[in-house]
Parts: structure tokens; C-alpha cells; sequence
């Protein structure tokens, strides 16, 4: 429901995008989603968790013991952000500056997965995350998915903003004025001290998909 008036943009709103396809191009391509709740105790709190799109749903997963997971035992009303940072906007004053960017907020009621679909959760996560690397590895013991909660959080309810190119301005004589892109890239591995095996071919495998991600064209719409 990218369209519903709950959730339309007021400041810059020509920059809101409305295509589903264009939430799922952010999700896709971030990796970190600042998700915000109210503790059981009644105080906000924002945290930082890894996630992996599954469909029409999020995947997040964290401790059994977090502040999140004690507040969302029968579901929890959150919202989780995915800002990705794409370079500064150099206009001919510092108040019409600005920085190029892509960003979703997801609302809703994250509820915990059915304890049946627990591992093959915590897998597409995992797979996401690292390709390959699930195969490679001994699976997680029954303590280690006692100690990870997952949740399940829908995409129906979300808002998305996007700004891409130039100042909105015109040029000024005299003033240089554009912008500066700013790119991820995925670094050579670094193996651990100590191992003494060849390169695991997850690795690889890793490295292409993300660089493939990162990679994709933003595309364009409105300043």
C-alpha cells in the first residue's frame, strides 16, 4: 500500500516513489534495517538488525534476549528504515545543498515465525547474507536457534523516497555546483590468521552477488 494517505510524503514529496518494484530495488541492495518499537516498559527504542527479504515479508532476526524479542512475544508494532547513502549535492548555497539517496520505512506488526519455519528462516537470511555459506558449515545446533529470534514483518504498509542527479537549481556564474557520488564496493577477503585452508567458494560466490547488487543502476525519477 505504497499509495495509502497514511503514508504520503509532505516535504519533498515529488520524490516519494510508488512502485513496489522500487522497495524492493532498496531492500534488495541494503543490508541494515534500523527498526524503531516501544519497549515493553513503555520506552522507544531503535536498534540495528540484518535482514533479508522473503517475498512480500521482511526477515529479521536478533537475540532471544533483546529488548526487542521480550516486547514481541504475540507481535510488535515497529517501523524499520533502509536508508542507502548515494553522494553529496553541491547547489550555489549550503541551504539548497543536499545528498543524493534511497530510503524505505516499513510499517507494521512484526510477529515471531511458527517454530516450524524457524530454520528455514534463519537459512534465507543466512543465504542472503553470505550465498553459499550454508552449505559449507556444520547447520546451527538447538541452542543456537533457541538463542535467535526471528520476525516476520509485511511489506503492505511502506513509504519510499529517492533522489538522484543534479541540484535543482540553475547554475550560477561563478559557483561550481553538481555532485559527488558516493559508491559501496566489496573489499578482497581477509582470511583469519591461522586457517589453513584454501578460500571457501562461498567467498566468491558472495563477492559476485553483492557486487552485482550494488551495482545495479538507481533508477531515475523526479528532483
Amino acid at each position: 500500500m505504497l499509495d495509502s494517505p497514511d503514508l504520503l510524503v509532505h516535504r519533498y514529496k515529488w520524490l516519494q516513489r510508488h512502485e513496489r518494484g522500487d522497495l524492493f530495488a532498496i531492500l534488495d541492495a541494503g543490508t541494515i534495517a534500523h527498526v524503531g518499537f516501544v519497549r515493553a516498559d513503555g520506552k522507544p527504542m531503535v536498534i540495528p538488525m540484518a535482514y533479508a527479504r522473503d517475498g512480500d515479508f521482511l526477515l529479521m532476526h536478533g537475540s532471544t534476549g533483546s529488548g526487542l524479542t521480550k516486547s514481541a512475544n504475540s507481535g510488535v508494532d515497529l517501523a524499520a528504515t533502509i536508508s542507502i547513502f548515494d553522494g553529496l549535492v553541491y547547489a550555489q548555497s549550503l541551504f539548497d545543498s543536499t545528498v543524493n539517496y534511497r530510503c524505505a520505512m516499513i510499517f507494521g506488526n512484526a510477529v515471531p515465525v511458527p517454530e516450524q519455519e524457524h530454520l528455514d528462516c534463519i537459512r534465507i537470511i543466512s543465504e542472503r547474507l553470505m550465498p553459499g555459506r550454508w552449505a559449507e558449515v556444520r547447520p546451527p545446533t538447538k541452542r543456537e536457534l533457541a538463542a535467535t529470534h526471528v520476525l516476520r514483518l509485511p511489506l503492505e504498509m511502506a513509504s519510499v523516497k529517492v533522489r538522484t542527479g543534479q541540484p535543482t537549481e540553475d547554475v550560477s556564474p561563478g559557483v561550481w555546483t553538481g555532485y559527488v557520488p558516493f559508491e559501496s564496493a566489496v573489499g578482497e577477503p581477509v582470511p583469519q590468521p591461522g586457517v589453513d585452508v584454501a578460500q571457501a567458494a562461498s567467498i566468491a560466490t558472495a563477492s559476485d552477488v553483492w557486487k552485482a547488487r550494488l551495482s545495479r543502476p538507481i533508477p531515475d525519477g523526479p528532483l
